[in-house]
C-alpha cells in the first residue's frame, strides 16, 4: 500500500518534486516494481486528512491488508510504516529526497514487501549530503504549505488506479 499526500495530481503530478529530478509517476513506477518483484500486489491511495508523511503512512497501513504502507511526500520524502506503531516511529525513513535515486525507490518498495511477508529487509543504500537540508529547506517549506492547502479534515482516502 502506498499513500500519497492530499495534493495528489493537482500539485504533485504537475511537475517534478522540487527536491528530486523525478516525477511522481516515475517514483511510483519504481516503488510498485519493487513491491511486485517480491510477489506482493501494490495499491495506491491518496490521503486527504494530513500533509504530514508519517500520518499519511499511518492512514495507508490502516487500509493495508498486511499492515505495511509507504508514505510518499510530494518533495520525495518517504517512510515505511507498520500498523500499530506510533506515527513518528517508522520502520524506515528516507528524509533526504534530493539524494534519493529511482533505484532507491525500487529498494524501498522491495523492503516494504519484505516487511509485509515478515522477511528481513535489505539495507537501502542512500547518500548523505550535509548541505541538502539548507539547500532545499525554503523550497520544501513552501511546497509543504501549498500541499497543506489540499488537506480536507475527515475526508476518506481515495484509491487510485495507476497506469504506468
Amino acid at each position: 500500500m502506498k499513500s500519497l499526500l492530499p495534493s495528489g495530481q493537482r500539485l504533485v503530478w504537475r511537475k517534478p518534486p522540487i527536491s528530486s529530478a523525478f516525477r511522481i509517476k516515475n517514483i511510483l513506477r519504481e516503488v510498485i516494481a519493487g513491491i511486485e518483484e517480491e510477489g506482493i500486489k501494490a495499491r495506491v491511495i491518496r490521503c486527504f486528512k494530513s500533509s504530514d508523511v508519517a500520518f499519511v503512512a499511518v492512514e495507508g497501513n490502516r487500509l493495508s491488508g498486511s499492515g505495511i504502507s509507504i508514505g510518499i511526500q510530494s518533495k520525495g520524502t518517504t517512510v515505511i510504516h507498520q500498523r500499530g506503531l506510533p506515527p513518528l516511529s517508522n520502520l524506515e525513513l528516507f528524509p533526504q529526497a534530493p539524494l534519493l535515486t529511482l533505484e532507491t525507490y525500487r529498494q524501498i518498495g522491495k523492503n516494504a514487501a519484505r516487511y509485509a511477508k515478515r522477511e528481513s529487509p535489505q539495507p537501502v543504500p542512500t547518500l548523505n549530503d550535509q548541505m541538502a537540508r539548507p539547500k532545499y529547506q525554503a523550497k520544501s517549506a513552501i511546497l509543504h504549505i501549498k500541499e497543506t492547502k489540499y488537506v480536507v479534515t475527515g475526508k476518506n482516502p481515495q484509491e487510485l488506479r495507476v497506469a504506468l
